[in-house]
């Protein structure tokens, strides 16, 4: 078996090789295209807020949750022995707001 190969075998692999670096070149002319670029670092951005704001969103879906178990029973009626205590600190917390901000003025 002889590697010799004929000049129109040459021919075709070069013709070949031209057409897959122009397939290459207009790859990378798309991706170093500015609009390509913002296109990208818009979405990246947009991903990282979309992450940040699904972490945020379930962190306090968490916490509610755990505040929420703090007052409402399992089969949904309130937990009368805290409400009363939180409603009655909160009530007291208004009051002397209201009583320090009259005495300012």
């Amino acid at each position: 078996m002889s590697d010799a190969r004929t000049p129109a075998q040459i021919e075709a692999d070069i013709i070949s090789r031209r057409e897959q670096l122009a397939v290459v070149l207009d790859e990378i002319g798309v991706r170093v295209h500015p609009k390509t670029i913002i296109g990208d670092a818009r979405a990246k951005a947009a991903q990282t807020v979309d992450r940040t704001a699904g972490r945020a969103f379930v962190a306090v879906n968490r916490s509610v949750s755990e505040v929420k178990a703090q007052f409402v029973a399992e089969d949904g009626s309130p937990r009368l022995e805290r409400v009363i205590p939180a409603a009655l600190l909160v009530v007291g917390v208004v009051g002397l707001l209201t009583v320090s901000k009259r005495r300012r003025t």
